[in-house]
Order: structure tokens, then sequence, then C-alpha cells
């Protein structure tokens, strides 16, 4: 008898082993990154990551202490964007509209429409309500850091600006203890902030963004089966991504704010809308998707921890969505033309609420009320990995539209492609003053910088969901 030889499996080809090659390096960095991060204790049977705790606190202090801010100075924030309160010559670089356009584009991206699907689908309908709370708490958290990040920022001879937590940081904290020990200790905390930020920009503001993009628009063009599911696509991807955010990373804020300052708006706008659309068509589902929202946010239906979980869960995606807390829109905000420190502070409140309790909440009632047959497997996935097998959060929300518009995720890869390129640039951005306050202020060192940034965009486009979810929450 005669033996069939069998074939050697097919071997990958030279863009595909290097997609693999980068997984096998950041894989075990990520998980290491978000377990020292993450560090958890055990509360009430659920493990608990201490960051948590100390996001909800500061959100929490805030309010009070400043006798909520957010809740009585909506209307204030709103004439000072428009223009009020503020002259051309005072000094910064930017007004107050594209300072908020701009830390905008940095916060409403992938977040809303990737990580709100992640999180509906880990913390169940639940976290919907405890991202909204998160929400409402950070708008507080934003105006302390975006007034300290006026306050005390750096205007150059050549009339730019550099401001955010590394500053703030280094001259309030030797400002409040007026000694060696108070000036090493803010040197100390605002070079930790700085290296923070360059991490955060790098794995969310960056990687996560290319990551949810690549992942989108293969999804419409075919799948794994598609034009851009064949091994090295996502290489290839990465490279034309990094070449265009390069082409506008290269020109700093002024660049920065013409280009989101005209993007953000418009994509909000289009994006509201086809939520709207959603959520109009099944208006008599929306009940029982509040219902939902709820009860979820106090009883065990979440696939980590029940209803705690269902807060934590909340909590970091509206962390890792809004920002409020994490010392970057601060960078943005500094660079605003004005005297006083408070009127950005107004009106980066703004922000979080834009970007959590609207758009994330129109994200989530999308998916609630959908209920497709994709999200209830994801989530049956995710609860059998106890939340480490999780579908790519945009192609949950892109199924949640399809049933109503099911031409929409077309016009949603359109929508991520350009949330995510205005995200990258603007964490570009934030990056590049990071980077500079810790190795100098000159060209050589910016162009070093915005190279390793561009290779960034190109892994962060071939890594898993999971590994980058891991780098960016970390």
């Amino acid at each position: 008898m005669t033996s069939v030889p069998t074939s050697a499996p097919p071997q990958p080809g030279v863009l595909e082993s290097i997609e693999l090659s980068i997984n096998s390096v950041f894989d075990p960095i990520s998980t290491g990154l978000s377990n020292i991060v993450f560090y958890e204790v055990t509360v009430l049977g659920a493990d608990f990551p201490l960051i948590v705790g100390w996001l909800i606190l500061a959100g929490v202090l805030f309010t009070l202490y400043f006798g909520f801010v957010q809740f009585r100075s909506i209307g204030l924030a709103l004439r000072i964007v428009r223009g009020r309160y503020t002259r051309r010559d005072e000094p910064g670089e930017i007004t107050h509209f594209q300072a908020l356009a701009s830390a905008l584009s940095g916060t409403v991206g992938l977040g809303n429409i990737a990580g709100v699907g992640v999180a509906v689908t880990i913390g169940g309908p639940g976290a919907t309500f405890w991202m909204i709370v998160a929400g409402l708490l950070s708008m507080a958290t934003k105006f302390v850091e975006c007034t300290l990040g006026v306050k005390y920022r750096d205007v150059h001879p050549d009339g730019t600006v550099s401001g955010g937590p590394m500053h703030y940081l280094r001259i309030g904290v030797a400002e409040r203890i007026p000694n060696a020990f108070g000036r090493g200790l803010g040197k100390v905390l605002a070079a930790g902030a700085a290296v923070m930020i360059l991490f955060f920009g790098v794995a969310g503001g960056n990687m996560f963004q290319a990551n949810q993009t690549f992942a989108q628009l293969r999804n419409v063009t075919g799948g794994e089966t598609g034009l851009l599911g064949s091994g090295g696509a996502a290489f290839v991807f990465g490279l034309l991504l990094a070449a265009l955010v390069g082409a506008v990373v290269f020109g700093g804020i002024k660049s920065v704010g013409a280009v989101t300052g005209r993007l953000v708006p418009a994509m909000a706008i289009v994006y509201v809308t086809a939520c709207l659309l959603v959520i109009a068509v099944n208006i008599a589902q929306v009940p029982t998707a509040f219902g939902l929202i709820l009860s979820g946010a106090f009883s065990a239906e979440g696939v980590v921890g029940g209803a705690l979980g269902a807060m934590i869960v909340g909590f970091q995606r509206a962390a890792f969505s809004n920002e409020a807390g994490l010392g970057s829109s601060p960078i943005a905000h500094s660079a605003v033309r004005t005297k006083n420190p408070a009127t950005e502070g107004y009106v980066a409140l703004i922000e979080p609420f834009v970007d959590t309790v609207v758009i994330c909440t129109m994200t989530a009632l999308t998916i609630v009320i959908a209920g497709t047959p994709f999200w209830q497997q994801a989530q049956a996935t995710a609860f059998a990995s106890g939340g480490s097998d999780v579908a790519d959060g945009v192609l949950i929300t892109s199924d949640a539209f399809a049933t109503v518009l099911p031409w929409f995720p077309y016009v949603l890869a359109v929508a991520v492609f350009l949330f995510a390129v205005s995200t990258i640039i603007t964490w570009g951005y934030y990056g590049q003053k990071a980077w500079t306050y810790l190795f100098g202020r000159n060209m050589v060192s910016e162009r070093v910088y915005q190279v390793i940034f561009c290779f960034f965009v190109v892994v962060g486009s071939v890594l898993t969901l999971g590994s980058v979810l891991d780098f960016a929450d970390a």
C-alpha cells in the first residue's frame, strides 16, 4: 500500500512573519504592564483595581470641593467657547474652540465606538450606567487639571506654549512645599507624568486607534477572505496610516488644531445622528434598554464580578474614553489664548459630557437596543473566558448599526478612520510635549520622537486587540 505524502503546512509570507514577530514580542509586555497598573484587591467577592477607586475618589472630591461646578457652569463654558471674555492679543496659540476641538479629538474616538462595545460585552448593559456616572464626575476632574495646565504653562519666546502635568506638578508642588524636598518631589512627579503620557500616547492614543480602524476596514472589505484578510495586510495598512499621521504631526499644534477643528464637529454630528436614527427606529425598545442598563448596574449580569464588575468596567472604559485625570487634555488646553486660567477649566469640563455622557451613551443604547446575535455570542464567549476573549468592539457596534442601516458599516469604516486619525495626531502632539520635557526641546529630539510614534502606528495595526487593550489600560 502506497502512503500518500502529506503536504507541509503553508509557511507565512515575509509580511505575515513580521506581524507574528511583533505580536510575540509585545504580548507578554502588555500583559505584564496591565497586571502592574491594575493591581487588584478583593472587594465583596470581586477583584477591584485600586486605580479605578482612585479615579472615583478624585472625581467625588473635586465635585464636592468646587460645589458641583460641572452642573453650575455649563452655560458659562459655552459662552467662553463662543469667544466671550478673551481677546486675540492674549498669550497663547489657539482659540478656546480650537483647544476644545483638539482635546475632543483626542478623547472622542474609538473609545466611544469600540471601547463601549467592549464595555457592554464584558460588563453587561449595566456598565453604561457607570460610564455615565464616571463621565459626570470626570467633568470636575477635567476642570481642575486644565485650569492648572494654563496656570503653570510655559510661554516660549517664539510664542509657542508648553503645558500639562509635567509643568504644573513641577512648579505647583514646589510652591506648596517651598524647600529642596518639594522641588525634588515636583521634578520626580513631573517626570513620572511625562513617562505615563508617553506610554498612553503610544498605546491608547495610537495603537488602539490603528488596531480597531484596520479591524473595521477589514470587516467591510470581506473579512478574513477579503481584500484586507491576507497575511501582511495589517502591516501595509499600518505603514500607510503612519505616513498620513506623520504628515500632520510634524506640523505642531497649529496644524493639529486646524485639522481637528474641522474634523471633530463633523464626525460627532454624523455619528450621533446615526445613533439617533437607530434609536428612533426602535423607539419602543428604549424603555426596555434603559431598564436593562439600570438593573444591570446593580445586579450580577456582567461577565466580571456582577454589579461591582459592571462599575469597574464602566469606569475603566470612561477613563479610557474621556481621559479625565490622565493629564493629556491640559497639554492641548494650555495652548489657548487667555490670561485667565479658569476660563479654560470651564471650557474643558464640556469634554467628558460630550464624550461620555452623550456619545458613549448613544453607542451603548444602540448596541443594547439592537441586541444582535453577534453581540450575544460575544457576551457568551467573554463569559466563558472570564473576560479575556472579547470580540473586536468596533465590530459589535458596527453590527448593531447594520440592523437598521445595512450599508452603515461602510460609513462607520470612514468615520472610524477619521476618528482614529484625529485621535492619533492629537496624541502625537501630547506625546511630543512629554518627550521634549524629558529629552529637550530641539529639532533633532522632536524628529526622533515623531519617527518612534509613527513606528507604533504600524505596531498597533498588527497586534491582537487583547494586547493593545492591556497596553492602553495600563
